[in-house]
């Protein structure tokens, strides 16, 4: 996590991904980017991210249509079966997750981070 800014959960190839980094930046927020495809979030950051989200359900941070998830059969999954077949296999993880310290949020389409940039340091910082 960075003192100010934000840390986000990141895919190069992801068209989301860019346009919610091009969001930020325009706001001038820093930003710390994590290629979590090469380098998995362990499982107690995703429980940690999921609680920032203000959900308990890892699904809310999931890519259910990934083929891996059904290969996995992880419709009857357990909250924590889920959160480690995340950890495990993060193509699983949706994307992008931009996290602060005090929230996160999946923004899909990336101008779901508008209210909160544009409600100034406080809200978006």
């Amino acid at each position: 996590m960075t003192e100010t800014g934000v840390v986000v959960w990141y895919n190069p190839s992801c068209s989301k991904c860019r346009g919610a980094a091009e969001l930020l930046a325009a706001y001038g927020v820093p930003e710390q980017r994590v290629h979590y495809l090469d380098n998995p979030p362990p499982e107690a950051e995703i429980a940690r991210v999921l609680a920032l989200l203000g959900t308990d359900d890892p699904r809310a941070l999931m890519r259910t249509t990934e083929a891996r998830y059904a290969e996995l059969n992880l419709d009857q999954a357990s909250r924590d079966e889920l959160i480690a077949a995340m950890s495990r296999y993060p193509e699983l993880i949706e994307r992008p997750v931009v996290i602060w310290p005090d929230r996160a949020i999946v923004p899909r389409p990336p101008e779901l981070l508008l209210p909160l940039l544009e409600a100034g340091p406080a809200a978006g910082q």
